[in-house]
């Protein structure tokens, strides 16, 4: 019996170890198809995003499954086998290292809390992918696929594609792991209006900002703030990625704001604009999120003190404090 429990737990690890792999590998192809230094380095780079939040969700212990997914994308690519060995390891110690930083934070998957949106900007992308970024480069520049002079556009590059996968895909592969199908509650049609409506005005508003050349990428900044305040992260998460997409074709196109301009200059350039995207989606929707919440807390609470009041006193009126909500037209759930 015992016997047949450790076979089913540790082949349900191993499932998910080479399914970790397979999505790891699957989304390293598509970021590749926006390669910018040796067919390898790329400004959006899924496979860190989809690492992390496996780690978030399941636990360190699929780590394997990080490292089998890195050494097959790399393997390939070259350019011998010491420097892909030093590769996989800073692609597995990166996500691992943000992990690790989450969790002494007291990170929370929901990310319904300013400290945790806080948190996976600061500890998850921005630091712990240093270690991904300076590993891959330094590597190449010591096996001399690199020359020197490269070092730092090359790392700029790839920081810039790791943190960018954290920031943009950890956030929406966390709210669909939440999802739950088929919705609870009906949303009425001018929700669905809304939504589609603002998807438009997102891709439109990015597209014409990175079309111009003026830099005119913060036009987006509205967008940003519609979608946080009227659908949480719900929105602010899915058109975080959407801008941050399109910033990143754009850099790698040279197009609009980001054409004439040297690779380590674009990447500063596009790592402000989608950190501060990202940050200013994930801050707002979290504080709208940690103030709704609080809300409804304070009614459940002040609603069992009105039940509690009068159980002490059977002929004593309690009002219901706070009154309750008048249901507007557009009002979801």
């Amino acid at each position: 019996m015992r016997h047949t429990e450790w076979l089913g737990r540790h082949g349900a690890t191993a499932a998910w170890i080479l399914g970790v792999a397979a999505v790891y590998y699957g989304s390293a192809e598509l970021g590749l198809l926006q390669e910018l230094v040796r067919g390898q380095v790329t400004p959006l780079w899924p496979p860190t995003g989809i690492a992390l939040t496996a780690l978030l969700l399941l636990g360190p212990r699929i780590w394997p499954g990080i490292a089998l997914g890195a050494f097959l994308v790399n393997v390939s690519l070259g350019p011998s086998p010491a420097v892909v060995l030093a590769i996989v390891a800073g692609n597995t110690l990166g996500p691992l290292l943000a992990y690790r930083l989450l969790r002494r934070a007291g990170f929370r998957v929901e990310l319904d809390r300013l400290r945790d949106a806080v948190a996976l900007v600061f500890l998850g992308a921005l630091t712990g992918m240093l270690v991904s970024a300076t590993i891959g480069s330094g590597a190449l520049v010591l096996s001399g696929a690199l020359p020197a002079g490269e070092f730092w556009p090359t790392w700029a590059v790839w920081w810039t594609g790791d943190a960018m996968g954290v920031l943009v895909i950890t956030p929406v592969l966390l709210l669909l792991s939440a999802a739950r199908w088929p919705l609870r509650e009906r949303i009425r049609p001018l929700r669905w209006l809304e939504a589609a409506l603002l998807v438009a005005c997102t891709c439109t508003v990015t597209l014409l900002a990175v079309s111009s050349p003026v830099n005119l990428l913060y036009l987006v900044s509205p967008c940003l703030i519609w979608a946080a305040f009227r659908f949480q992260r719900a929105g602010a998460a899915p058109c975080a990625l959407l801008v941050s997409t399109i910033a990143i074709v754009a850099a790698a196109e040279a197009w609009g704001p980001f054409a004439r301009h040297e690779l380590l200059t674009n990447m500063a350039t596009l790592q402000a604009f989608n950190g501060i995207t990202a940050l200013t989606a994930l801050l707002l929707a979290a504080v709208v999120t940690e103030r709704r919440n609080t809300h409804e807390e304070i009614r459940r609470v002040c609603a069992q003190l009105a039940e509690a009041l009068s159980r002490l006193d059977p002929g004593a009126v309690v009002e219901q404090w706070p009154p309750p909500r008048k249901r507007k037209p557009d009002d979801d759930g």
